[in-house]
């Protein structure tokens, strides 16, 4: 059955009929749908239990747990299967080049997607199980590729490949996985929900960060399963693979997200129905019988299961006019994504070299000495003191996620953003000026203060920006949400800077350290964020 004007306008139903359609709608959908629907369409999802907000940010401790795992043993990994030093830059400017170029157009499409099961959960499905393909392919692929050739050049060669396409694959799908989880919880709560679930995702960013660091500083190799098992990168993997999916069920699980045909008719439907009777409340015309009756309408037009799109404008969509959409951005979200660049830039030339660093510079070691040397022994050493700094950097972060909001009220986002960026660039600053063992690992609690802020404000700055907007919209008498960009669109315009500032950092810093040493990479962070530091204060907008 198709909707008409006049399937609007009708009679109210009797009482039974109305029971009866109140039946067809239960399930997933009315769960979804309890939203409030102003007068132009605009719908406003209703308030989430916090046991809901946690599940959804329970896919950011597996994510995390799994970065984490990737950054203790990729890099012995692919030393293990004999990888060049000239492919080094190869594998880690591969994937944040395809992220910057595609992030946009997945962005873009999950805001046009009408699969029955919901906009955003489609793709965090798909790219989750990308992710756990890659992993299992870089900390397998030698076991894999052993199990089928035999001749010791042409294995070694295969390992090298399988293990790079594991790389790019696992760092293609962990970072765009992001885009959509974000947007997804943009989708589903309303603006207060909004702050508290980015706050949840940051602590357990944090939370996962930290018992990533712990799982791949203990020596599985002679565990009860490292014994059973081909080496302990099997056992990182099962423990690995385990976590993430166990956080991506609950995650997936955690709030019903309304289908985009669904919702779009149900709004159309109330703008309708409201004028012929007085604009009566929501809640009265829903017991009168007006939506319920029309519910199974409704979802008959829906066609579920089915991913389509639903205007010519949406079908047309190409990445020129992406692009175009993208250049078209208000000024304030631009600034918004240079901030972020500076954020990332600065945050990642610390965090990619600080293992190095330590080594290094605080350690006094050196990495290509013999391996039975002094040297090479205060480096390994310097290493491994790293990666407690960066597990200190990553209970910071959960940490100062609720400091975040105990400071909210008082400082506001413009004093929270601004914080971050000044104590990051004070703290790499004096790491860099005065390296010593002890002052360091204090010092890498600021670390967790910038990763907070990350993953925090300048998204809490863009709800704020479409909550204007909308508001706006509703003032002029517009529909909210018919017209203009899509929140994930604009999430993924702010992760592609992450992918940027790699792009960069792959680029230039690298030739910078192997000719100045890796102090230089504590304190370009430090510039860098002092320079992001004066951008936060004077050119991002901030709503009042």
């Amino acid at each position: 059955m198709t909707l008409t004007k006049e399937s609007f306008h009708r009679v109210p139903p009797p009482a039974s009929e109305v029971a009866k359609a109140d039946m067809d709608c239960t399930g997933e959908k009315e769960e979804a749908l309890g939203q409030s629907v102003l007068r132009t369409g605009a719908v406003v999802p209703g308030k989430r239990a916090v046991g809901r907000l946690v599940m959804h940010s329970m896919v950011m401790f597996g994510r995390e747990f799994c970065y984490a795992v990737e950054a203790a043993f990729v890099t012995p990994v692919l030393l293990s299967v004999g990888l060049p030093k000239n492919l080094y830059s190869l594998v880690w400017l591969i994937s944040p080049i395809l992220g910057f170029v595609l992030q946009p157009v997945v962005g873009s499409a999950s805001d046009h997607c009408t699969c029955s099961w919901g906009r955003r959960r489609p793709y965090i499905l798909g790219l989750g199980i990308l992710m756990l393909v890659g992993m299992a392919l870089y900390l397998n692929g030698d076991v894999m590729i052993s199990a089928f050739i035999d001749e010791n050049e042409k294995r070694r060669t295969w390992a090298i490949v399988i293990t790079m396409l594991g790389v790019v694959l696992f760092d293609f799908a962990a970072d765009f996985i992001d885009c959509p989880i974000k947007a997804y919880l943009f989708d589903v709560c309303c603006h207060q929900d909004k702050e508290k679930g980015l706050h949840y995702h940051a602590l357990f960013t944090g939370l996962g960060g930290a018992l990533g660091y712990l799982t791949g500083a203990m020596d599985w190799g002679q565990t009860v399963l490292g014994y059973s098992l081909a080496s302990e990168f099997q056992v990182i993997f099962l423990f690995a693979a385990l976590v993430f999916i166990i956080c991506l069920t609950m995650h997936l699980c955690s709030i019903p997200e309304v289908p985009l045909r669904y919702k779009n008719e149900e709004a159309k439907f109330l703008l309708e129905v409201t004028e012929p009777h007085k604009y009566n409340s929501t809640e009265e015309e829903i017991k009168n019988g007006y939506l319920k009756s029309t519910c199974t309408e409704i979802k008959a037009a829906a066609k579920p299961g089915k991913c389509t799109v639903v205007s010519q404008d949406q079908r047309q969509m190409t990445l020129k006019s992406l692009l175009k959409t993208l250049s078209s951005m208000p000024s304030h979200y631009r600034c918004l994504c240079v901030s972020h660049l500076f954020g990332w830039m600065a945050f990642l030339s610390n965090m990619l070299f600080f293992t190095d660093f330590m080594g290094q510079v605080v350690y006094q070691g050196n990495p290509y000495a013999p391996h039975n040397s002094t040297l090479y022994l205060s480096y390994k050493a310097g290493v491994e003191m790293g990666c407690w700094g960066l597990c200190i950097n990553a209970i910071s972060s959960s940490v100062y996620s609720y400091v975040q909001k105990v400071l909210l009220p008082y400082i506001g986002l413009k004093g929270l953003y601004f914080i971050g960026y000044l104590l990051f660039g004070l703290g790499t600053g004096l790491i860099g000026l005065f390296p010593n063992v002890y002052s360091t690992l204090a010092l890498c609690s600021l670390f967790g203060v910038m990763s907070s802020t990350l993953y925090t404000v300048p998204f809490h700055l863009i709800a704020e920006y479409h909550r204007e907007e909308e508001t706006l919209k509703l003032q002029d008498g517009e529909q909210a949400g018919e017209h203009g960009r899509g929140k994930g669109i604009d999430c993924a315009a702010l992760t592609c800077m992450v992918q940027l500032a790699q792009i960069i950092l792959g680029v230039g810093l690298g030739l910078l350290v192997s000719v100045a040493g890796s102090a230089v990479t504590v304190i370009s962070a430090s510039t860098v964020a002092l320079v992001g530091c004066c951008f936060v204060a004077f050119c991002v907008r901030y709503v009042e």
